[in-house]
């Protein structure tokens, strides 16, 4: 059955998603918290030592801070690997299009968000929204990576694609490697059959953004990853708009340029598919340069 795998920091979110669990899930479980108050583990290392002890076949990677919604979810999760043995992942929330550009899970320009989910604020003084997006009416929806939250995978894909603790040290980035680990054998899905709530928002630092520039080099002669099939000028106008973005990140966070310029230079295939795009990001990256100079 489902072996719900959680690292925890917090006693009463924990205590209160644990109760939800035993009330929603509706099939046989175990749930595997690990307590990382201190922080001392990252998130790679947590999952990969519980999911070692895990005894049954499903593992559910879930935050603490969540509130599942839908009855018998375990049963739906069952089903769907039950009915299509190729799939390797499920999540409530992903994207069809990972960039070239460095990222979230989502980028920037066009939606292509797959995405049921309730979404709480912690951070911001905002009511809880309900964040939907479904264009074809799918129940499952094919995607190149998903949102950590909710991910759950079988242990024969966990044999070969394991957490990359070597890698990512600390909270952030696991779930992109994750999903792009995983999608090379297996499809990545989003359901629309379960719906939770995140009870608070990302925080996207700038220990993130270190955490995704090593992702970007890791996966650098693969990404672009492009599920949903989008033109070459769509594509364009994501990494044009996701690249800019990342650059703005890098100056928020009192960053140097220069890593703007080794990431675009760094990787040969954005000259081989964004040629016209590639010289236009470094000539936006020049003048940028030389502003702060002045």
């Amino acid at each position: 059955m489902i072996s719900v795998i959680i690292s925890s920091a917090n006693p009463a979110q924990l205590k209160q998603i644990s109760d939800n669990i035993i009330q929603t899930i509706g099939i046989e479980f175990e749930i595997i918290a690990i307590n990382n108050g201190d922080g001392k583990q990252g998130i790679c290392e947590v999952y990969n030592k519980a999911a070692s002890n895990a005894k049954f076949d499903i593992l559910c990677f879930i935050h603490e801070d969540v509130i599942i919604k839908t009855q018998n979810w375990g049963s739906i999760v069952k089903t769907i690997f039950q009915n299509d043995n190729k799939i390797g992942l499920i999540g409530v929330a992903g994207s069809s299009y990972k960039s070239l550009s460095p990222s979230p899970w989502s980028g920037h320009g066009i939606d292509t968000k797959y995405i049921n989910l309730l979404q709480s604020y912690k951070y911001q003084k905002t009511d809880t929204q309900h964040l939907y997006r479904n264009p074809y009416n799918v129940k499952l929806a094919n995607v190149a990576c998903i949102d950590g939250v909710f991910m759950c995978t079988t242990k024969d894909v966990f044999s070969t694609c394991r957490f990359d603790e070597r890698t990512f040290k600390g909270f952030h980035i696991y779930d992109v490697d994750f999903s792009l680990n995983v999608g090379k054998t297996y499809k990545v899905t989003v359901t629309y059959d379960i719906l939770l709530n995140h009870l608070s928002e990302g925080n996207y630092d700038k220990t993130w953004l270190l955490d995704n520039l090593k992702l970007h080099e890791k996966w650098k002669d693969t990404l672009p990853v492009n599920i949903e099939g989008l033109s070459l000028k769509q594509q364009l106008l994501i990494e044009k708009i996701t690249f800019k973005a990342f650059v703005n990140s890098l100056i928020g966070f009192g960053m140097p340029i220069n890593i703007a310029f080794k990431t675009l230079w760094g990787n040969k295939r954005f000259r081989k598919l964004y040629f016209t795009l590639f010289w236009k990001l470094n000539y936006h990256l020049l003048k940028l340069s030389v502003s702060f100079k002045k």
